[in-house]
């Protein structure tokens, strides 16, 4: 159930930011991308909101990262 929760306050939150900016950079994208499969793979592996925020944080770092080099 938190999976279904966690996930759709994502895609809204995506959905929702995707309009209020002009076209993202790709250091933007990736953080984006990177927080959010982050957090899902953090609650998969590790379960309960630690591991989601952890995974989302680590995601994020990582997303932005891979985003600047290309």
């Amino acid at each position: 159930m938190n999976t279904k929760i966690l996930m759709s306050v994502a895609a809204a939150a995506l959905i929702g930011l995707t309009g209020c900016s002009t076209r993202p950079t790709n250091a933007q994208v990736g953080t984006a991308a990177g927080a959010v499969l982050g957090g899902v793979a953090g609650n998969a592996v590790f379960g309960g909101t630690l591991g989601t925020v952890g995974g989302a944080a680590a995601g994020a770092l990582i997303g932005n990262e891979v985003g600047k080099k290309q």
